[in-house]
């Protein structure tokens, strides 16, 4: 979980939802689309996930939108329809909205032919890869998302100079226990840039372990990593301690989603001059969405639900170390998080309140609290 501190608002979420589905539409978002965006990025601010949310709105979306680097009314063109796979261009659409369609895509590929496959290039950034891989969980499916960061590079190879890749989050979901799927969602750096932003932002310090300087030293200072003097780990930390699985699992993500698609990739020779520092943008990226129906493939419904179900309660029957901290699998908090905020609603903090407002959403103001 990311949480601002400092005083906050409590916002009911049927509200933060609809003003933003409103500020996409002004933007030129189709009204259905734009609802669809919504419920991509306050998913980041129900899940506790808030570096992810409506965090990004000014930071990020705002200006993709109305500097043309996303077409808020792009209409993805298919490039090859093979059956059980599709290649997409998604034409710089928004990516919160397109790789939610994308994935509703493989789905129903799926349905038919066991599993369904869609390849993108020329996607924008997606939010939460998270979201769209629980999709399929939630029609009984096994989802799988991978998304490269197109030509944007922060993260160099372990004993390497230059910064070759981006964050290239990688998100699995399948279905668990009712209400509680198995959602894995993670970037292959040890965290993503959102979570340094948010301590930058806050003018807090991160821990030892997220940040390096160019002789691989920690750096602890978030605001370094914008100042283009320190830059991400990655998962596994340093080369002692395993960094190359994080690195291998950074490419791995680079082959699925940008070498199958066509789209940008990060380790390209104009990377070999960036000098350790992070440079290039995230345009053109690509995406992979797999749909797997294990009631298709196994030709026994309700088989794998069954099974599933009882391997993950198996994990939350796991006797844990100290009785505060109960052993759960990945989506499970995510889960209890969004119950909690849906009822009783999505703290904002005031100076995040204060900067959507100003960008027009409608929120109503609320009694500050603590």
């Amino acid at each position: 979980m990311t949480a601002l501190p400092g005083p906050t608002l409590t916002v009911d979420p049927t509200r933060l939802h609809a003003a933003t589905a409103a500020f996409f539409g002004a933007l030129g978002v189709p009204e259905e689309r734009a609802r669809l965006a919504a419920s991509a990025l306050c998913h980041g601010d129900l899940t506790g996930m808030d570096s992810h949310g409506v965090f990004n709105l000014g930071r990020l979306y705002h200006p993709l939108l109305t500097s043309g680097r996303a077409r808020p009314a792009a209409e993805p063109r298919v490039l090859n329809d093979l059956g059980a796979c599709l290649l997409l261009d998604h034409q710089r659409a928004l990516g919160l909205w397109a790789a939610a369609e994308s994935m509703d895509l493989a789905v129903d590929r799926a349905r038919r032919h066991g599993v369904g496959l869609v390849s993108v290039r020329g996607a924008t950034h997606l939010g939460c890869a998270g979201f769209h891989a629980a999709r399929a969980a939630e029609a009984g499916l096994v989802g799988l998302v991978a998304s490269n960061c197109g030509g944007q590079r922060i993260a160099g190879p372990p004993g390497g100079r230059p910064a070759l890749l981006g964050t290239n989050p990688l998100s699995v979901a399948a279905p668990a226990l009712p209400g509680r799927p198995f959602v894995l969602d993670m970037s292959t750096t040890v965290v993503p840039t959102g979570r340094v932003r948010v301590a930058a932002a806050n003018g807090e310090p991160v821990p030892p372990g997220w940040l390096e300087d160019e002789h691989g030293e920690p750096v602890t200072d978030p605001a370094a990593f914008d100042q283009g003097k320190a830059r991400l780990r990655w998962l596994g930390g340093t080369p002692d301690t395993g960094a190359h699985k994080g690195f291998g699992l950074g490419l791995t993500v680079e082959v699925l989603a940008a070498l199958l698609s066509g789209a940008a990739v990060g380790p390209a020779p104009e990377a070999l001059a960036g000098e350790g520092r992070p440079h290039g943008t995230d345009d053109d990226i690509g995406l992979l969405l797999l749909a797997i129906d294990p009631d298709v493939l196994r030709g026994d419904p309700g088989a794998f639900a069954a099974a599933s179900g009882g391997v993950f309660e198996t994990v939350l029957n796991c006797p844990p170390l100290t009785a505060d901290q109960p052993v759960r699998y990945p989506g499970w908090w995510e889960a209890e998080r969004a119950a909690e905020r849906r009822a009783n609603g999505v703290p904002l903090p005031a100076a995040l309140h204060h900067e959507l407002t100003a960008l027009g959403l409608d929120l109503p103001t609320l009694e500050a609290r603590r």
